[in-house]
């Protein structure tokens, strides 16, 4: 094996010890308790690494812009509490640890019978076909209470008393290590469909269409099978859902969470198999982190998106990987320098941002509701105008002092891979 090779093995292996690891870090061993908050949103980015990586399925590996990958999420989560509620009154005599894979199957038999319709078309005609299955879905969750519950949802109890290792799933802790099993079988699953003929044949429809039909392939089966799979996925990440919180409702698999799933896997980087997982990771941390902070945290998420977007499409992973033959060439030093000039108008420019965007949400918010606004630890007064001033003058010099330094930058980043390219060819 190359070196690269054992280098991303050992990275996967720190990954999956820190998974495990994490938990018992915010364990308080003298009482025994868990921190709930840190189970709960652990748990979460479980089932967003699996719902985005499910998703790049479409959107990175096959090309597809899918509108309605939730609505897989969503049914795997509404048929895991009936599971549930099944095995819990003893006519479903399975193991709690199986029925994320019948949450699965679900997800799978609704995938087949839409991704039979909207693999027939490509580009726009694909993403505006899942798109109306999408809202097909979330207003048949409001209409059918019968199997959605309406806007109430459904609720169930995991504690179902069958384990294959005698657990009653009564503990976030037991849950979580059960999510993790779970993301860990998924994502090796899909990593090993991206090696099968399958994949390949999904990255060439999504590069040529018309190589691929001139092969003897039909994109349209590639499409399809894609398509289901990815659904397949998805649903066991809806049925995590439904074990941790005992209760889904129409939200489950509404647009937004579609619209996270692509934020989730463009942000990592779509063009690498771990970047939905980055990317997972990250909007999970906003969304449970930063939301306790501020009420403006979806902004920040979306200025992220349409930054990364406009700066480095290839995603955080895309970024990482561009460094690799620097490093392997022994000259990441040089970019030391240029990489700390580049730190403090950074933090001037988010300082600035960050002000301006609470000062103007606390204005039209928390001062109706007679509240006091406290901003880096300080209490800030929205009426005088000298948070104002210092919230312009950081985002305004800022930006443009990180312009400046990028520009600097970039020179020294061409210069390097310039060198690189002549020390190759010679």
């Amino acid at each position: 094996m190359t070196r690269s090779g054992n280098g991303a093995r050992w990275i996967w292996v720190f990954a999956v010890a820190l998974a495990l690891a994490v938990p018992w870090a915010f364990h308080n061993f003298q009482t025994g308790r868990d921190s709930g908050f840190v189970l709960s949103m652990l748990s979460q980015m479980g089932m967003m690494v699996i719902l985005s990586l499910s998703y790049n399925m479409l959107l990175g590996q096959a090309g597809l812009f899918s509108l309605c990958h939730a609505t897989f999420f969503g049914i795997g989560g509404y048929a895991t509490v009936h599971f549930l509620n099944a095995a819990g009154a003893g006519s479903l005599p399975l193991p709690m640890e199986v029925i994320p894979l019948l949450s699965g199957l679900t997800g799978l038999g609704l995938a087949l019978i839409f991704g039979y319709m909207a693999t027939k078309q490509r580009a726009t005609a694909f993403a505006m076909i899942t798109m109306g299955i999408g809202e097909l879905m979330a207003t048949a969750a409001l209409m059918f209470h019968s199997f959605f519950g309406g806007e109430g949802g459904v609720t169930t109890n995991r504690m179902i008393d069958h384990s294959l290792f005698g657990l009653t799933y009564a503990s976030g802790m037991q849950v979580y290590y059960l999510i993790l099993v779970w993301t860990l079988i998924c994502a090796g699953s899909m990593y090993f469909l991206t090696q099968t003929p399958l994949g390949r044949m999904a990255n060439a429809t999504r590069d040529n269409y018309e190589r691929a039909q001139f092969m003897g392939y039909d994109p349209r089966v590639v499409r399809f099978l894609q398509f289901s799979l990815s659904g397949l996925f998805a649903g066991v990440g809806g049925g995590l859902y439904a074990i941790t919180y005992e209760i889904v409702t129409f939200d489950a698999l509404a647009a937004p969470l579609s619209a996270n799933a692509l934020l989730m896997a463009y942000i990592g980087g779509t063009t690498v198999f771990g970047g939905p997982i980055l990317g997972a990771v990250l909007i999970t941390l906003l969304q449970s982190g930063v939301s306790l902070l501020s009420n403006s945290w979806l902004v920040y998420v979306g200025v992220l998106f349409i930054s990364m977007v406009m700066f480095a499409p290839a995603g955080l992973s895309g970024l990482i990987i561009a460094h690799g033959p620097i490093a392997a060439a022994g000259r990441l030093r040089r970019l030391t320098v240029p990489y700390l000039r580049l730190v403090v108008p950074f933090l001037a420019l988010v300082l600035g941002f960050v002000g301006l965007v609470e000062l103007m949400s606390f204005l039209t918010i928390g001062a109706a509701q007679g509240k006091k606004l406290v901003l880096f630890g300080s209490a800030i007064n929205i009426e005088a105008t000298q948070p104002w001033l210092i919230s312009v003058v950081c985002l305004l010099g800022g930006g443009a002092w990180l312009r400046w330094e990028a520009r600097a930058f970039h020179r020294v980043w061409e210069s390097l891979t310039a060198d690189l390219k002549q020390r190759d060819r010679v």
